[in-house]
């Protein structure tokens, strides 16, 4: 079994990605931090149920895009439940439409015409090697694209996911993280898909011992309107009323510092913090090369079956199973980096987006 792996940020070559997400407050956050990276190529982003029904997912990916200034990428959705099991979703975390206190305007964009699976197999095919996938969500739409093409490890650049936790509390069950417990059966399809490749081919995991790291607190929201131009300081505080809706002059802040709000509420009421973990935003940051982190080769395995377990990821490091590795778990991480480089882009991206006031 190998060892850790470095990686440097700043590496800012052109990425082409195909996004699955189930947005969700931290995938929304993901997902303008995409949008405000020149070099990233967003090739179509998929709708998975998760957070949210894989149509409110669409709705709020379409919504979000747009306000983000790139209306232009198509917006699929797949599976509207996971492959075994019944749906499971998280209002009590990310608020009944899944942006929390946000009420993102209607899109004008409609859902994409060709089932995600189809648009994602159609694009890794007309463009083998180039495309990266960016999965933070259930893991039920790559499943079902790796059965309909089993080629797509080789026929991809990379695979980048946000999902399970090794040896670290899990923050759905005692052991297990939300993406995998949503769908455990697709999370083990897929590592399944990746046993014995390339080490430079397995997927690149950012589970929760580091994304739990990226912890965003009332200062980088503040930070974050301050680089957008806001004319008000934009205070989101644990002493304020719960729910209060942000006055921001910037439109993407206001939705952005709705959400958050939100986030922040639920991370306290389960006695986390005045706080709120923007997993997918790691995730985002490592698929788009923005991201300095370290990684270890490991065998996954997924429990699907026993009740108690159901979506546990165990990871062995050592080879004590005598499998071969299926997955590149992310080992190390750099919070305060992370902040500076989202407030910086972030908060530039919604300078640019803003509409002029009549």
């Amino acid at each position: 079994m190998s060892g850790e792996q470095a990686t440097a940020a700043g590496q800012r070559g052109s990425v082409s990605l195909l996004v699955d997400c189930d947005t969700g407050i931290d995938d929304a956050v993901a997902l303008a931090y995409l949008c405000s990276q020149p070099h990233v190529e967003l090739v179509a982003v998929s709708s998975t149920p998760g957070n949210v029904a894989a149509e409110q997912v669409a709705r709020n990916n379409l919504s979000l895009l747009e306000l983000c200034g790139r209306p232009d990428v198509p917006v699929a959705i797949g599976a509207r439940a996971p492959l075994r099991i019944p749906l499971a979703t998280t209002p009590e975390t990310h608020g009944p439409q899944g942006v929390g206190y946000a009420e993102l305007p209607e899109p004008r964009g409609k859902v994409h015409d060709v089932d995600a699976v189809e648009l994602w197999v159609e694009a890794a095919r007309s463009r083998p090697g180039e495309l990266t996938a960016l999965l933070t969500a259930p893991l039920t739409n790559f499943a079902l694209a790796l059965r309909a093409e089993p080629r797509l490890p080789e026929l991809l650049r990379g695979v980048v996911i946000m999902g399970g936790s090794y040896y670290y509390q899990g923050n759905t069950t005692p052991t297990a993280e939300w993406n995998t417990h949503v769908d455990p059966d697709a999370a083990a399809e897929v590592f399944a898909a990746f046993s014995g490749l390339p080490e430079d081919r397995l997927p690149v995991v950012c589970a929760l011992e580091t994304t739990e790291r990226i912890e965003l607190r009332p200062e980088h929201v503040a930070a974050f309107a301050a680089e957008a131009g806001c004319t008000e300081p934009e205070l989101v505080l644990p002493d304020q009323p719960e729910g209060r809706r942000s006055t921001a002059s910037n439109e993407l802040v206001r939705h952005i510092s709705d959400m958050l709000r939100f986030y922040f509420e639920f991370h306290r009421r389960y006695e986390q913090g005045y706080v709120a973990h923007i997993h997918d935003y790691f995730a985002a940051s490592v698929a788009a090369g923005t991201a300095r982190y370290r990684a270890r080769t490991a065998t996954v395995h997924v429990e699907t079956a026993a009740p108690r377990l159901i979506g546990t990821t165990v990871a062995d490091f050592r080879g004590l199973w005598d499998e071969p590795p299926n997955a590149r778990i992310v080992s190390e991480n750099h919070p305060q980096e992370a902040f500076v480089e989202l407030v910086r882009s972030l908060g530039g991206l919604a300078r640019r987006v803003q509409k002029p006031v009549a």
